[in-house]
């Protein structure tokens, strides 16, 4: 049975993270002289995610959206990389650098052309203001914004791909999810979604790919959504 609906996992599938706000880091950095190892500083913020993502699902925290949660890890990282000069304002843009990550290469046109056919929405943890801003800075053509936040609860739960598939009225199996992880693509699997592994090796930049290569169990492997547009007729 073809798709009707393909759900993209964001950060890391359809965006840069990691070389995007290393970049804005690095900015920060020059500006107020400071000396910070920005790549050092960035993986740090991304190793506190599903840290604080956990806490929310076992009830240590209450339901709290990723921007909260990211601005929480970096009031952390403050004090760890003594970054205590950085201004409240600075502090918040700088959390916000999440809503202005830049697309991989192929994106908005493997986005663009699968959209011709089918409904294309995001399946992210990010929350709904993050995602929509994050639409608007980088060009995604979707036909809506979905969330975890519409759900609270974060993937893998299955409650943010059932709740996926209920809201866009569509069967499980007429469902999609296309994600860099193969994590997120075994849960949606066991929810009845179709899959689409894109290979994306710099995501954790050069030389660190922890999802090399496809997985037979996966309905398409693919490095690129013009790939992924072209094995589907789009």
């Amino acid at each position: 049975m073809a798709p009707r609906l393909l759900c993209f996992d964001v950060f890391g599938t359809v965006v840069d993270w990691r070389g995007s706000i290393v970049a804005e880091v690095s900015a920060l950095s020059n500006s107020r002289g400071l000396s910070l190892d920005a790549e050092a500083f960035v993986d740090a913020w991304r190793l506190g995610y599903p840290k604080a993502m956990d806490e929310v699902r076992r009830g240590v925290l209450p339901w709290t959206r990723i921007d909260d949660l990211h601005r929480m890890i970096l009031d952390k990282l403050i004090a760890q990389f003594s970054l205590e000069s950085l201004s409240e304002r600075e502090r918040r843009d700088l959390n916000f650098a999440w809503h202005r990550l830049k697309p991989w290469p192929d994106s908005v046109e493997g986005l663009t052309r699968l959209k011709r056919k089918f409904i294309i929405v995001p399946l992210s943890n990010g929350n709904v203001s993050l995602l929509t801003n994050l639409a608007k800075f980088a060009g995604l053509p979707w036909d809506a914004i979905l969330s975890a936040e519409l759900f609270h609860a974060y993937k893998p739960d299955a409650a943010v791909y059932d709740g996926a598939a209920r809201m866009m009225d569509v069967p499980p199996v007429q469902a999609m999810l296309v994600a860099a992880h193969k994590s997120d693509l075994t849960a949606a699997a066991a929810r009845g979604f179709m899959t689409a592994f894109v290979d994306r090796p710099l995501e954790y930049g050069e030389g660190r790919h922890p999802d090399p290569g496809g997985d037979p169990a996966f309905n398409f492997n693919v490095t690129s959504f013009i790939e992924l547009a072209d094995a589907l007729g789009a």
